[in-house]
């Protein structure tokens, strides 16, 4: 039956399959972008924490030396990576021992990156003047890498083997010279 709008004519005439296929076209475009919306929604509030035992995630920084920073340049040494913040407490009490522990160990293969989630320049640079950190340091106020580690709690530390692989994860203020901790790390080289 033919139709009127706008002074024009319109005559439709859809049989009945042609209108099931519409239908049927239309269910599934349907279904496709709800799974669709699904799987956006998951991966938008899914965080992924790296545990022990993970691929450690790759990154690239530039630490305070200017130097671009990558995981994949420490590789055939153990690296050590510190997040931290200049306003932790515990950041600040586990400092020297972090500090003492890069001087000793150092030249057995051990290097530690301590990459600041610090959002204020001149604070950052301020604790490094006070503090004199002599390990490799750089700043991410963007918290790019640390959401890569699924890190939201400082200090936490991620040891990394020359493969690239979580071998220890520890969250909190540790002291790093103790016998122990040295001891651990030196079975990982």
């Amino acid at each position: 039956m033919p139709w009127t709008y706008g002074g024009i004519q319109y005559d439709y005439k859809l049989t009945m399959k042609q209108t099931n296929v519409i239908d049927r076209a239309l269910q599934v475009s349907i279904v496709v972008l709800l799974g669709a919306f699904a799987y956006v929604i998951y991966d938008s509030i899914y965080e992924r924490i790296v545990q022990p035992g993970d691929r450690a995630p790759d990154f690239s920084i530039t630490a305070d030396n200017g130097r671009t920073i990558t995981r994949a340049e420490f590789g055939g040494k153990l690296l050590v990576l510190n997040f931290w913040a200049s306003y932790c407490a515990p950041c600040i009490e586990e400092l020297p021992s972090l500090d003492q522990f890069q001087r000793e160990l150092a030249d057995q293969g051990v290097v530690v990156l301590g990459v600041s989630i610090d959002k204020d320049p001149k604070a950052y640079k301020r604790f490094l003047n006070k503090y004199n950190v002599s390990f490799l340091t750089a700043r991410d106020p963007d918290n790019k890498i640390n959401s890569e580690y699924g890190t939201f709690k400082i200090p936490e530390t991620y040891l990394i083997n020359r493969d690239g692989k979580v071998v220890g994860k520890i969250i909190n203020a540790t002291n790093w010279v103790d016998g122990r901790m040295v001891s651990y790390v030196k079975s990982l080289l």
